[in-house]
């Protein structure tokens, strides 16, 4: 006997708050490492940094994206998301799945080698955070040219589904 899931026919609007939450952190991440990075270059030259609130506001904010990741998770779980388009091939879903799951290892992974390397100076972390920042934005680019795609090619506007909450 199988077990049907209740399968949402949208995400909630906690779900798409925490997307564009997620997002907007993401993006400030990259504007602003700047800071973190010659602080980081100064420690491993054996100098002294001076205060910038743009390094607080980097660890803050890759603790931040950790935290919206697991709640994202949480309901992610708990409460599911909705199928995949109809239309969309079996191999472009199996894409779309690995991509969603690769997203939240990479952030888990690039908040815990981003804690390693600042917190315990570990050159290697360092190394591994700077590596998953270029896996980061391969998603962020096939995550952002899957929208044009579903709507030009596929002829679906799946992008309405991160817009507009389906309770």
């Amino acid at each position: 006997m199988s077990v049907q899931q209740n399968v949402p026919q949208g995400y909630s609007a906690t779900q798409i708050a925490l997307h564009w939450a997620v997002a907007v952190l993401i993006a400030a991440q990259f504007l602003f490492k700047d800071a973190i990075s010659n602080a980081w270059d100064a420690i491993g030259a054996g100098k002294t940094f001076a205060f910038d609130p743009l390094i607080l506001a980097h660890v803050g904010g890759g603790g931040l994206i950790l935290a919206l990741v697991v709640w994202r998770l949480v309901l992610r779980l708990k409460r599911g998301v909705p199928a995949p388009p109809e239309n969309e091939p079996g191999a472009l879903k199996t894409l779309s799945h690995v991509a969603h799951w690769a997203f939240y290892a990479v952030l888990a992974a690039m908040t815990v080698t981003g804690s390693l390397a600042w917190f315990g100076y570990v050159t290697q972390a360092a190394q591994a955070h700077n590596t998953l920042k270029i896996a980061l934005l391969a998603l962020v680019g096939l995550h952002v040219l899957a929208v044009p795609f579903h709507r030009v090619v596929l002829k679906n506007n799946v992008m309405r589904r991160m817009i507009r909450p389906a309770e």
